[in-house]
């Protein structure tokens, strides 16, 4: 087998970025689990992926280093990107029930439901 067609036939790139053909694992799963250092064996079952299907990854990354490792870094620092974009938004707005201020409406319709529910615990 040429190795042209090897990485043609295991390698696809879709919205998600570089992907395993015929699967929804990207290069990027793999790369995760390689920097965090776990075993080959452990993730080619963590990702239920074939002994070919690894060689193969395993190869195009060794072959494509740079490229892919660049690409890495890049999706890598748009997860960053996104991550603080949500949490400066969830810092924006107030959590539903947390440090909301009463409304004098709303303490009556608390009391009311104190004095049911105290009727509710005699009976």
């Amino acid at each position: 087998m040429t190795e042209a067609y090897l990485f043609y036939t295991i390698v696809v790139r879709t919205s998600r970025g570089l992907s395993i053909a015929g699967t929804r694992i990207t290069f990027y799963d793999v790369m995760d689990y390689l920097t965090a250092g776990w075993p080959l064996t452990l993730i080619q079952h963590w990702l239920n992926l074939t002994e070919q299907q690894m060689t193969d990854v395993l190869a195009y990354i060794t072959q494509h280093q740079d490229a892919v490792e660049q690409e890495y870094q890049c999706v890598i620092q748009q997860a960053q990107d996104i991550q603080q974009y949500w949490e400066a938004k969830h810092r924006e707005r107030p959590v539903p029930g947390v440090n909301v201020p009463s409304q004098p409406d709303h303490e009556a319709l608390r009391a009311k439901l104190r004095a049911w529910k105290a009727r509710l615990e005699q009976a």
